[in-house]
């Protein structure tokens, strides 16, 4: 059994419809053809010791032919892996396997030597299928994307590998087709399934402007997709790759392990011969005896169940968070987000979306909400600030009819007027805060400011609508102001945030903190929603990064940001988690995780999988461990207690890859996990 785990290779193909089972393939026995090998060996060893020991029907020789055969084949895979360390100056468990192996057919018990290469290759061969499981859950993320897209180019269409398409080209979807590539929406409308990139479960609307990507499945709509990045470079490739490193980085006690294991081999090599040779210089033992308990104790204190105990693990649940959209770039990020005690949030684009809505519109005197947000939304159509958007889409929701104006002016800081032609008249409509009004001279009565300073203690950007006339036949004479009423912008939090906290604090984090460079009253506000105690507001990016430095110090500190702004404090934090707004290239790159679908409710569900992985680990090394020294003590003890009692080397054969096996299942169960 060789304790390297196979690399997973990637692969976009599309399996054929009708093709035959997996199991009746080339490809099948190619990968598993260690299965084969443990066949061969158990058919070679059942027809050697039957024929020759148990009925002695065959000659020696056809007994040695059978005897060779076991050993050739069960031998082979431990061989290549031992030849490879070696190569290296190293020795690993494979080397002691086959040196047990052999010590047993030098003592004659070529049977149990046999037996234990037998089981030694069927241990391996079910372990590299039992990983394999793992593997192919990553590589399926390799199919999702197709082989071809249909391309037009001029006038013509074609049928091109997406490996030849360039920036710009672009490319014709069909109704339920795969998107080829990463790109932007030129025409048609769709519902498209990103729940393989991104976990999201219900299709996400796109129209001409929108972003999508490659491995997506387009709904009922025909599309076209101008290609904004090359098939390499797309979210789903950088995304395989990301996966791909994460299987290759271990975590701390894999670490530990691997750096154990040489010293440990060598030790145990050590003991070996130490057992063999104290035995013939103290003692009157029969050397085959001595022998043979050496061979048993290097077999049963062979570390191979500990070696495979947490990648088996660790891998089962970096591919179980693949599947929900939750992008870890290490095993040793899946066990420090495990240990997680001090949780920080980011606000803006973390908690909230980052994007300002509508909250209130409050009309006043003979105004309807519907006439004020009309003016409002027609004032604001020249205007390309992030709260004139949120105007403009709250009322176009609501079905009202804008106008354009024919003059129009932002005035930084304070807010904008714009005017409009009236039959007998020029209507300004003021838009803005205190200060812009207070500008223009316009005094507003205590009442009015009352309503204002009631929205802004909510954390609520304020603006006062109001407007004045200029008639023309009487030479530009200005009427007096009218105060329309009040619209009240807030970026809201996140639906999911409020509960994604509450399953948190269920899960084990002791303290929960939000940090923000808003004002106080908008950060308390978030806040309270959100059910968070501890708020940091009015913070520059520094004095962000030394709280996570402060929090550190005693605490393990996981921080959750919208992986734009917050680079440098995501990289201060033991974990980094980025809200990946669908996959961008700074979220990527920043965190160490990633939530591809900027879901806060797959934030506990990542908690959960990381601290269950952290138990199954520490229950992997513990029960690995147990069983060697268990082994250990009865091959050395036993003969001492019961007169020369020997432990039969097939039960350390069974004991030995029983419990790799066990460790390698009780791993693999992380792959089941999902979000409760």
């Amino acid at each position: 059994m060789t304790t390297s785990t196979a690399q997973a290779s990637t692969s976009y193909s599309i399996a054929t419809p009708g093709a035959p089972p997996e199991w009746r393939t080339w490809t099948f026995w190619k990968e598993n053809y260690e299965f084969v090998l443990a066949i061969v060996t158990l058919v070679a060893l059942l027809t050697g010791w039957l024929g020759g020991e148990v009925t002695e029907t065959l000659p020696n020789w056809a007994v040695t032919v059978a005897a060779l055969i076991a050993f050739g084949a069960g031998g082979y895979s431990g061989l290549l892996g031992a030849w490879e360390q070696a190569r290296q100056g190293r020795f690993d468990i494979d080397f002691l396997m086959l040196a047990a192996a052999f010590g047993a057919a030098l003592i004659g018990e070529w049977t149990e030597g046999a037996l234990l290469l037998f089981l030694f290759t069927l241990s391996g061969a079910l372990e590299t299928y039992a990983m394999g499981r793992t593997r192919k859950a990553i590589e399926a993320l390799g199919k999702l994307r197709p082989e071809t897209a249909l391309v037009r180019r001029g006038e013509r269409e074609e049928a091109l590998p997406v490996e030849q398409l360039v920036i710009g080209d672009i490319v014709l979807v069909k109704p339920g087709d795969r998107m080829p590539v990463d790109g932007v929406v030129l025409s048609g409308a769709s519902s498209i399934d990103q729940s393989a990139i991104t976990g999201e479960s219900i299709p996400v609307s796109k129209h001409p402007g929108d972003q999508v990507f490659a491995g997506t499945i387009n709904g009922g709509g025909a599309l076209e997709v101008e290609v904004t990045k090359l098939a390499s470079e797309s979210t789903l490739s950088r995304v395989i790759a990301l996966v791909q490193e994460a299987r290759e980085d271990a975590t701390p006690t894999q670490q530990f392990i691997d750096r154990f294991s040489q010293p440990y081999t060598y030790a145990v090599i050590g003991a070996t011969a130490l057992a063999i040779v104290l035995p013939v210089i103290f003692s009157n033992a029969p050397f085959d005896d001595i022998l043979y308990r050496a061979m048993t104790l290097l077999v049963v204190a062979s570390p191979c169940a500990l070696i495979i105990s947490t990648p088996a693990s660790a891998l089962s649940a970096i591919a179980a968070a693949a599947r929900q959209g939750v992008l870890f770039k290490g095993g040793a990020y899946l066990e420090l987000l495990g240990k997680t005690n001090v949780l920080v949030f980011d606000k803006t684009g973390t908690l909230t979306p980052g994007k300002p809505v509508v909250t209130n519109v409050h009309p006043l005197t003979n105004h309807s909400v519907e006439n004020l947000l009309r003016m409002a939304a027609s004032a604001e159509t020249l205007s390309e600030h992030h709260i004139a958007k949120a105007v403009i889409e709250k009322a176009q929701s609501m079905g009202l009819e804008l106008e354009k104006p024919i003059d129009f002016k932002a005035i930084p800081g304070e807010g904008i007027w714009a005017r409009f032609a009236r039959p007998d008249f020029v209507e300004t409509i003021y838009i803005g805060n205190d200060r812009l009004f207070m500008s223009q001279d316009m005094d507003l009565s205590p009442a009015i400011r009352m309503i204002g300073a009631a929205l802004q203690r909510q954390g609520k950007t304020v603006m006062l609508v109001a407007r004045r006339s200029t008639v023309e036949d009487t030479l530009g004479a200005e009427r007096d102001w009218e105060v329309m009423g009040y619209i009240a912008v807030a970026d809201e939090l996140r639906p999911e945030a409020a509960e994604a906290v509450r399953q948190l604090r269920r899960n084990g984090v002791e303290r929960i903190v939000m940090m923000t460079g808003d004002n106080q009253a908008a950060a308390r506000y978030i806040a309270e929603k959100a059910g968070i105690d501890e708020v940091y507001a009015d913070l520059l990016p520094e004095q962000k990064l030394e709280l996570v430095k402060e929090l550190r110090e005693e605490n393990n500190v996981a921080m959750v940001g919208d992986g734009v702004n917050d680079a440098p404090a995501l990289a201060t934090a033991h974990v980094g988690v980025a809200m990946g707004a669908g996959g961008t290239d700074v979220a990527l790159e920043t965190a160490d995780v990633v939530l591809m679908s900027s879901d806060l409710s797959k934030l506990p569900f990542t908690l959960q999988l990381s601290r269950r992985a952290n138990r199954i680990i520490r229950q992997n090394v513990i029960f690995s461990m147990g069983v060697i020294v268990m082994l250990v003590l009865f091959t050395i003890l036993l003969p001492m207690l019961f007169d020369g009692f020997l432990l039969p080397l097939p039960l350390g054969v069974v004991g030995h890859e029983g419990s790799t096996l066990i460790v390698v299942a009780n791993g693999l169960r992380l792959l089941r996990m999902r979000p409760t």
